[in-house]
Order: structure tokens, then C-alpha cells, then sequence
């Protein structure tokens, strides 16, 4: 399970908007995947049974998140912290940020399929839908970067840039 942690960590923060929050969602992941580990089932994936895992769990929480008051500290404190002036580290920003304004369900199927490699039959098994439905959330998702990316101030769009290189 180890190895997988990497992998992990990318999927968790395609849900969490802070690194602390993002790990704190693998560890509980890892935390019910070894509790449950007499629930896997010999020959399959075991990289896609704790993806599986990690989205149950983050959408267990937040639907008891929905009933928590949340504080202004809570969601201040990432808007709050300064950015490097490096151009490099502001575009990555500004990507993260355009990934962050998408849907739910369109943000976890790129970082899935663009970010992770996952096949598309992969993605659709953890997302619980139709291979058609993983490309088609690809397709919109990469067509909604692009339009935010080419219209953002703070983004040079590379002239190579184009919706299947994203």
C-alpha cells in the first residue's frame, strides 16, 4: 500500500482544498482499507479498491460537513498566505485554481485519467459510471481549463496549448 501513496495523495487533493486536509483524507483511507483488508478481493485492483475507498470516505464527510458551521478562520487561511513571484509558480496557481473551479465530478476524472494515467475503465469502475461518462467529463473538463487558462490575466497560454494536450 505504501507505493501507492503518491497516487493517493493526488486523487485526495483533487477533493481537499488544503495539502493538510488531502492527507488527512489518505490516512483515513489507509486507516479503513486495512481495517477492511478482508473485504479485498484477490485479483483485482488494488489501487483502484482504495480510490474507491478515498471517494466514499471524502463523500461521507462531506455530506456531515454540510451540517457543520464552518468558521472565518477556516476558510480564510489558504486565501491569506503570499505567493512566490516566480512566473512558473503563478501559472501552476492559476492551474490549480482553474482545476479547483471545476466540477466535482470532472476534477476527480482528470486527475484519474490526465494526472494519474488511469484508463478510462479504471475511472469509470472507481466513479461508478459508464466509460462514455469518464469521456465525456474529460472532454468538457479539458474544454472548461482551456477557456479559463486562455482568458486568465495572469496565464500566458503557450501557442501549443490546445484541449487534447491538457
Amino acid at each position: 500500500m505504501v507505493n501507492y501513496i503518491p497516487a493517493l495523495r493526488a486523487f485526495a487533493r483533487s477533493f481537499c482544498r488544503t495539502s493538510e486536509d488531502a492527507d488527512d483524507l489518505v490516512q483515513e483511507t489507509l486507516v479503513k482499507a486495512i481495517a477492511n483488508c478482508a473485504r479485498f478481493e484477490a485479483g483485482t485492483q488494488l489501487k483502484s479498491w482504495l480510490f474507491t475507498i478515498m471517494r466514499n470516505t471524502f463523500f461521507t464527510s462531506y455530506r456531515k460537513a454540510k451540517k457543520e458551521i464552518v468558521g472565518l478562520s477556516d476558510t480564510m487561511t489558504d486565501r491569506l498566505t503570499i505567493d512566490p513571484p516566480q512566473d512558473w509558480s503563478v501559472q501552476a496557481i492559476d492551474i490549480q485554481r482553474a482545476l479547483d473551479r471545476l466540477p466535482q465530478h470532472q476534477r476527480e476524472t482528470i486527475v484519474l485519467v490526465i494526472m494519474l494515467g488511469e484508463s478510462y475503465e479504471t475511472a469509470a469502475a472507481i466513479c461508478r459510471c459508464s466509460v462514455g461518462t469518464i469521456k465525456s467529463r474529460i472532454n468538457r473538463a479539458r474544454r472548461q481549463l482551456c477557456r479559463e487558462l486562455s482568458t486568465s490575466h495572469d496565464f500566458a497560454m503557450p501557442g501549443a496549448m490546445t484541449v487534447a494536450s491538457i
